[in-house]
């Protein structure tokens, strides 16, 4: 029985040793990656999203693009029109400016060795013995050369160079500050139609008020009266509204009468004192220019007579003529007695165009369509050269004085 049992157990063991040996031995073999073709549908669908981002950049590039269109609007690309136009002028006048400047230089010295080499050459025929060919030439010469120069003087008397150049320093300088306007306008974005039409009527108002060409178009250097230089169109004929409502958009009752009393002391001071300046300017300025060319006139007519019958005063009045003739000039064009005219119109013109500026903005009764009122009284304090307070207070001591009646004489005696 245990012999049985034993066999038994050693059957079980070798079977199942067996089957271990059987499973240990089962070996499947690893089999190859074969990459398929893919198919046309796999195909198609990995190209379109390949192509998907691009498609995608396209479409917002393209988005983008007609945004920006949008964005610069009609009047926009006229205001940019206008501002080229701008810019052009602004060169020229630069450009024109240096060579008026260079006019005034070279005339001025050249002018003044003409009047003197012929006061030189009379002297020396004054002195001269004899009534030879030698004291013919020196005559003959001498009257020449005072002739040249009246004719000089009477030329640049006429165009005044530093007249010219200060007219177009005041045009460069007003040209820049249009451009800067133009530039802020397209910065704050949204221009109107509004803003191109006032920035083209600025642009022709300034060229009339200086002209580049000289001919036909060329300033009166000799008004009858003066009048200040008025560079800014007219407001006539522009629509104001009647609405008229609660103080707002920063005007106050208190801020248009400070306002109405800039006006008064602007006409009744500055304006006044320009005027009266530029008159006396104007004067001095017309004297100066008749006398020059009368003067070397004068003795070129008496150069003819150094030497008749030998007489001194002959000799006296070309020698007395030519050196007077040469010390007015200088102190005509030298010291350009033209540009400082041109200089108060410039300045009663800048006080004439804060007056305007002010009634034209008091004239609109629509509050909306002002200028907001602190940014308005902020730009004429600065302007006039004082800050927001002591503007308030020029306006209330105007105010005082004119209800005690104080004379105005005494009034800017008292102000100033």
């Amino acid at each position: 029985m245990a012999s049985i049992l034993q066999t038994t157990v050693l059957t079980c063991c070798s079977l199942t040793s067996s089957k271990r040996v059987i499973n240990a031995a089962i070996y499947l073999p690893k089999l190859p990656n074969i990459s398929l073709p893919p198919t046309k549908i796999q195909t198609n669908r990995k190209q379109q999203l390949d192509h998907q981002p691009l498609i995608l950049e396209k479409n917002n590039s393209q988005i983008l693009h007609d945004e920006q269109k949008q964005q610069y609007s009609n009047s926009t690309v006229q205001l940019y029109a206008v501002l080229e136009a701008v810019l052009d002028r602004v060169e020229m006048h630069q450009n024109i400016g240096e060579q008026r400047n260079n006019w005034n230089t070279l005339l001025l010295n050249s002018i003044n060795m003409i009047t003197l080499t012929a006061t030189t050459m009379s002297g020396v025929a004054a002195v001269t013995s004899g009534e030879g060919a030698p004291l013919l030439a020196l005559k003959l010469s001498s009257a020449l050369l005072f002739s040249a120069a009246t004719g000089l003087l009477l030329i640049i008397n006429k165009i005044q160079p530093s007249q010219l150049t200060e007219e177009q320093r005041n045009a460069t300088r007003l040209f820049k500050q249009l451009q800067r306007q133009i530039q802020t306008t397209i910065a704050i974005g949204n221009p109107s139609e509004e803003d191109v039409k006032d920035a083209m009527d600025k642009v022709l108002a300034l060229d009339k008020a200086y002209p580049l060409p000289l001919l036909g178009a060329m300033l009166e250097k000799y008004p009858a009266k003066f009048e200040p230089a008025v560079w800014w169109p007219s407001n006539k004929g522009k629509p104001q509204s009647k609405k008229m409502g609660k103080m707002k958009n920063g005007w106050s009752e208190e801020l248009e009468m400070e306002m109405r009393e800039v006006v008064e002391v602007i006409k009744r001071k500055d304006a006044e004192d320009y005027n009266r300046l530029g008159n006396i300017a104007l004067k001095i300025n017309k004297s100066l220019a008749i006398a020059g060319p009368l003067l070397t006139g004068i003795a070129a007519v008496g150069s003819t007579f150094i030497g008749n019958n030998g007489s001194s005063l002959a000799a006296f009045v070309p020698l007395m003529a030519g050196s007077l003739a040469a010390a007015i000039n200088t102190f005509e064009h030298g010291g350009q007695v033209g540009m400082v005219f041109e200089m108060y119109r410039a300045s009663g013109g800048f006080f004439k165009l804060l007056e305007t500026s002010i009634e034209s903005t008091l004239g609109e009764k629509d509050l909306e369509k002002r200028e907001n009122g602190e940014l308005f009284e902020m730009k004429m304090a600065l302007q006039l050269g004082r800050s927001v307070s002591e503007l308030r207070a020029l306006a209330s001591k105007s105010a005082s004085f004119r209800m005690e009646g104080v004379d105005i004489d005494e009034f800017a005696s008292k102000l100033f």
